[in-house]
Protein backbone atom coordinates (compact mmCIF):
# COMPACT_ATOMS: atom_id res chain seq x y z
CA UNK A 1 0.00 0.00 0.00
CA UNK A 2 1.52 2.89 -0.91
CA UNK A 3 1.23 5.80 1.95
CA UNK A 4 -0.82 8.88 1.25
CA UNK A 5 1.87 12.53 0.91
CA UNK A 6 0.88 15.03 2.83
CA UNK A 7 3.18 18.08 3.89
CA UNK A 8 4.23 19.49 7.16
CA UNK A 9 5.55 22.68 8.89
CA UNK A 10 7.48 22.51 12.11
CA UNK A 11 7.70 25.33 14.30
CA UNK A 12 8.84 26.22 18.18
CA UNK A 13 12.25 25.57 19.17
CA UNK A 14 12.36 23.13 22.69
CA UNK A 15 8.60 22.98 22.68
CA UNK A 16 7.87 22.40 19.21
CA UNK A 17 4.19 21.35 17.53
CA UNK A 18 3.37 20.58 13.79
CA UNK A 19 1.31 21.39 10.81
CA UNK A 20 -0.04 18.77 8.13
CA UNK A 21 -1.41 20.24 5.74
CA UNK A 22 -4.33 17.67 4.06
CA UNK A 23 -5.99 17.74 0.52
CA UNK A 24 -8.88 16.21 0.30
CA UNK A 25 -9.37 12.25 1.39
CA UNK A 26 -5.99 12.23 2.83
CA UNK A 27 -5.19 10.95 6.42
CA UNK A 28 -2.48 11.28 8.90
CA UNK A 29 -2.22 8.88 11.83
CA UNK A 30 -1.19 10.09 15.24
CA UNK A 31 -0.86 8.80 18.72
CA UNK A 32 -3.75 9.35 20.75
CA UNK A 33 -3.66 12.53 22.56
CA UNK A 34 -1.28 14.42 19.99
CA UNK A 35 -3.53 16.24 18.29
CA UNK A 36 -3.42 19.97 19.52
CA UNK A 37 -6.07 21.28 16.82
CA UNK A 38 -7.29 20.71 13.51
CA UNK A 39 -9.65 22.93 10.71
CA UNK A 40 -13.53 21.97 11.26
CA UNK A 41 -13.17 19.68 7.76
CA UNK A 42 -11.03 17.57 9.46
CA UNK A 43 -12.55 14.54 10.89
CA UNK A 44 -11.17 12.01 13.91
CA UNK A 45 -11.51 8.65 13.65
CA UNK A 46 -10.17 6.15 16.40
CA UNK A 47 -9.13 3.09 14.66
CA UNK A 48 -7.37 -0.32 15.66
CA UNK A 49 -3.48 -0.20 14.99
CA UNK A 50 -2.02 1.99 13.23
CA UNK A 51 -4.17 1.92 10.12
CA UNK A 52 -2.02 0.43 7.15
CA UNK A 53 -4.18 -2.17 6.80
CA UNK A 54 -7.81 -0.56 7.19
CA UNK A 55 -10.11 -0.92 4.20
CA UNK A 56 -12.34 -3.37 2.23
CA UNK A 57 -9.59 -5.57 1.48
CA UNK A 58 -8.43 -6.31 4.74
CA UNK A 59 -10.02 -8.20 7.66
CA UNK A 60 -10.61 -8.24 11.41
CA UNK A 61 -7.72 -10.46 12.19
CA UNK A 62 -5.43 -8.41 10.58
CA UNK A 63 -6.47 -5.17 12.22
CA UNK A 64 -6.37 -7.32 15.49
CA UNK A 65 -2.54 -8.47 14.76
CA UNK A 66 -1.90 -4.79 13.93
CA UNK A 67 -3.13 -3.61 17.38
CA UNK A 68 -1.62 -6.48 19.28
CA UNK A 69 1.72 -5.41 18.12
CA UNK A 70 0.98 -2.08 19.07
CA UNK A 71 0.25 -3.14 22.70
CA UNK A 72 3.88 -5.42 22.67
CA UNK A 73 4.99 -2.03 22.28
CA UNK A 74 3.28 -0.52 25.66
CA UNK A 75 0.79 1.58 23.36
CA UNK A 76 -2.37 1.97 23.54
CA UNK A 77 -4.59 -0.77 21.12
CA UNK A 78 -5.83 2.24 19.35
CA UNK A 79 -4.79 5.18 17.13
CA UNK A 80 -6.43 8.09 15.81
CA UNK A 81 -6.71 8.74 12.18
CA UNK A 82 -7.10 12.64 10.85
CA UNK A 83 -8.64 12.91 7.49
CA UNK A 84 -9.49 16.21 5.14
CA UNK A 85 -13.43 15.15 4.68
CA UNK A 86 -13.36 18.66 2.44
CA UNK A 87 -12.79 20.07 -0.92
CA UNK A 88 -9.93 22.54 0.02
CA UNK A 89 -6.65 22.00 1.68
CA UNK A 90 -7.01 21.81 5.68
CA UNK A 91 -4.48 21.57 8.40
CA UNK A 92 -4.36 19.49 11.93
CA UNK A 93 -1.29 19.92 14.56
CA UNK A 94 -0.02 17.94 16.95
CA UNK A 95 2.67 18.94 19.68
CA UNK A 96 5.56 17.26 20.97
CA UNK A 97 4.85 15.94 24.91
CA UNK A 98 7.84 17.31 25.68
CA UNK A 99 10.80 19.71 25.08
CA UNK A 100 12.86 18.58 22.21
CA UNK A 101 12.74 18.41 18.88
CA UNK A 102 10.31 16.53 15.93
CA UNK A 103 12.10 14.91 13.51
CA UNK A 104 10.55 14.10 9.87
CA UNK A 105 11.29 10.81 8.55
CA UNK A 106 10.82 10.23 4.96
CA UNK A 107 10.62 6.77 5.08
CA UNK A 108 11.45 6.53 1.10
CA UNK A 109 14.72 7.87 1.35
CA UNK A 110 15.85 5.76 4.27
CA UNK A 111 15.36 2.45 2.37
CA UNK A 112 11.48 1.95 3.65
CA UNK A 113 12.31 1.04 7.00
CA UNK A 114 13.08 3.22 10.37
CA UNK A 115 13.90 1.71 13.83
CA UNK A 116 13.55 3.49 16.83
CA UNK A 117 12.55 3.49 20.64
CA UNK A 118 8.81 2.75 21.51
CA UNK A 119 7.90 6.25 22.49
CA UNK A 120 9.64 8.10 19.66
CA UNK A 121 6.06 7.64 17.21
CA UNK A 122 4.36 10.82 16.51
CA UNK A 123 2.66 10.85 13.97
CA UNK A 124 3.13 9.22 10.41
CA UNK A 125 1.13 9.18 6.69
CA UNK A 126 -1.59 7.05 6.32
CA UNK A 127 0.11 3.41 5.18
CA UNK A 128 3.09 3.57 7.52
CA UNK A 129 3.29 0.79 9.49
CA UNK A 130 4.08 0.71 12.84
CA UNK A 131 5.25 -2.59 14.55
CA UNK A 132 7.87 -4.51 16.81
CA UNK A 133 11.40 -4.83 15.55
CA UNK A 134 12.60 -8.36 16.00
CA UNK A 135 16.06 -9.15 17.23
CA UNK A 136 17.81 -12.06 17.66
CA UNK A 137 19.73 -12.39 20.59
CA UNK A 138 17.66 -11.50 24.03
CA UNK A 139 19.64 -9.20 25.54
CA UNK A 140 18.71 -6.70 22.68
CA UNK A 141 15.13 -7.68 23.03
CA UNK A 142 15.34 -6.30 26.81
CA UNK A 143 17.34 -3.74 27.30
CA UNK A 144 17.31 -2.09 23.71
CA UNK A 145 15.83 1.34 25.30
CA UNK A 146 13.87 3.39 27.61
CA UNK A 147 11.34 0.84 27.52
CA UNK A 148 13.39 -2.25 26.36
CA UNK A 149 11.51 -2.57 22.78
CA UNK A 150 12.56 -1.45 19.93
CA UNK A 151 9.51 -0.42 17.22
CA UNK A 152 9.72 -0.52 13.44
CA UNK A 153 8.20 2.42 11.09
CA UNK A 154 7.79 0.88 7.62
CA UNK A 155 6.27 2.34 4.29
CA UNK A 156 7.11 4.44 1.93
CA UNK A 157 5.13 7.50 3.40
CA UNK A 158 6.40 10.59 6.00
CA UNK A 159 6.79 9.66 9.82
CA UNK A 160 7.36 11.77 12.67
CA UNK A 161 9.13 11.06 15.88
CA UNK A 162 10.37 13.13 18.75
CA UNK A 163 13.16 13.40 20.61
CA UNK A 164 14.31 15.39 24.54
CA UNK A 165 17.09 17.56 24.06
CA UNK A 166 18.95 18.39 21.60
CA UNK A 167 19.68 15.87 18.30
CA UNK A 168 22.81 14.59 17.02
CA UNK A 169 22.79 13.13 13.35
CA UNK A 170 25.28 10.98 12.39
CA UNK A 171 26.28 8.89 9.52
CA UNK A 172 28.39 6.07 10.07
CA UNK A 173 30.63 4.19 7.33
CA UNK A 174 31.17 0.55 7.17
CA UNK A 175 32.85 -0.90 10.52
CA UNK A 176 32.32 2.32 11.90
CA UNK A 177 31.11 2.28 16.03
CA UNK A 178 29.70 4.17 18.49
CA UNK A 179 29.18 3.33 21.63
CA UNK A 180 25.78 5.42 23.20
CA UNK A 181 23.59 5.25 26.66
CA UNK A 182 20.95 2.90 25.36
CA UNK A 183 18.80 6.13 26.64
CA UNK A 184 20.04 8.21 23.81
CA UNK A 185 19.57 6.31 21.03
CA UNK A 186 16.42 7.75 19.14
CA UNK A 187 16.05 5.71 15.93
CA UNK A 188 18.65 4.45 13.00
CA UNK A 189 18.40 3.26 9.78
CA UNK A 190 17.43 -0.92 9.42
CA UNK A 191 21.04 -1.55 7.94
CA UNK A 192 22.85 -0.23 11.20
CA UNK A 193 23.99 -3.10 13.19
CA UNK A 194 22.36 -2.63 17.09
CA UNK A 195 23.73 -4.38 19.92
CA UNK A 196 23.62 -4.07 23.77
CA UNK A 197 26.65 -4.47 25.84
CA UNK A 198 27.23 -5.06 29.63
CA UNK A 199 29.63 -2.04 30.67
CA UNK A 200 31.12 -4.14 33.20
CA UNK A 201 33.24 -4.45 36.56
CA UNK A 202 31.86 -3.68 40.22
CA UNK A 203 32.94 -0.07 40.19
CA UNK A 204 31.28 0.89 36.72
CA UNK A 205 28.00 -1.21 37.71
CA UNK A 206 27.54 0.29 41.09
CA UNK A 207 29.24 3.84 41.09
CA UNK A 208 29.78 4.77 37.36
CA UNK A 209 26.10 6.49 37.10
CA UNK A 210 25.53 5.71 33.22
CA UNK A 211 23.66 2.29 33.71
CA UNK A 212 24.40 -0.75 33.45
CA UNK A 213 24.32 -1.34 29.57
CA UNK A 214 24.98 0.84 26.28
CA UNK A 215 23.99 0.48 23.03
CA UNK A 216 26.74 -0.47 20.54
CA UNK A 217 25.71 0.49 16.59
CA UNK A 218 27.93 -0.04 13.57
CA UNK A 219 27.53 0.93 9.87
CA UNK A 220 26.69 1.65 7.54
CA UNK A 221 23.54 3.60 8.47
CA UNK A 222 22.42 7.25 10.29
CA UNK A 223 21.32 7.20 13.49
CA UNK A 224 20.07 9.73 15.87
CA UNK A 225 20.70 10.44 19.22
CA UNK A 226 19.04 12.47 21.95
CA UNK A 227 21.30 14.70 24.60
CA UNK A 228 18.44 13.89 27.44
CA UNK A 229 16.18 10.96 27.29
CA UNK A 230 13.07 12.17 28.87
CA UNK A 231 13.67 8.80 31.72
CA UNK A 232 16.42 11.29 33.16
CA UNK A 233 14.61 14.07 32.64
CA UNK A 234 11.99 12.92 34.87
CA UNK A 235 14.38 11.33 37.42
CA UNK A 236 15.58 15.30 37.72
CA UNK A 237 12.16 16.34 38.30
CA UNK A 238 10.91 14.12 40.52
CA UNK A 239 14.47 14.50 42.89
CA UNK A 240 13.25 17.79 43.09
CA UNK A 241 9.25 17.51 43.47
CA UNK A 242 7.64 18.74 46.48
CA UNK A 243 6.45 16.00 49.07
CA UNK A 244 3.51 15.81 50.93
CA UNK A 245 4.65 18.01 53.56
CA UNK A 246 5.36 20.43 51.08
CA UNK A 247 9.19 20.32 51.36
CA UNK A 248 11.24 19.43 48.50
CA UNK A 249 13.39 16.28 48.19
CA UNK A 250 16.47 17.98 48.71
CA UNK A 251 15.13 19.75 51.78
CA UNK A 252 15.58 18.47 55.22
CA UNK A 253 19.41 17.61 54.69
CA UNK A 254 22.53 19.27 55.96
CA UNK A 255 23.72 19.24 52.20
CA UNK A 256 20.01 20.10 50.83
CA UNK A 257 20.18 23.28 53.61
CA UNK A 258 23.25 24.56 52.45
CA UNK A 259 22.66 24.13 48.64
CA UNK A 260 19.35 26.05 49.09
CA UNK A 261 21.63 28.84 51.43
CA UNK A 262 24.45 28.98 48.42
CA UNK A 263 21.02 29.25 46.35
CA UNK A 264 19.86 32.72 47.87
CA UNK A 265 16.92 30.53 48.99
CA UNK A 266 17.08 31.34 53.07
Amino acid sequence: MYSHEIDYTIYGDDMQYIEIELNQSETVVAEAGSMMMMDPSIQMETIFGDGSKQGNSSGFMDKLFSAGKRVLTGESLFMTAFTNAGVRREKVYFAAPYPGKILPMDLSKLGGKLICQKDAFLCAAKGVSIGIDFRKKLSVGFFGGEGFILEKLEGDGLAFVHACGAIVERDLIPGETLRIDTGCLVAMTKDVNYDIQFIGGIKNTLFGGEGVFFATVSGPGKVWIQSLPFSRLAERVFAVAPTAGGQSKGEGSVLGMLGNILDGDN
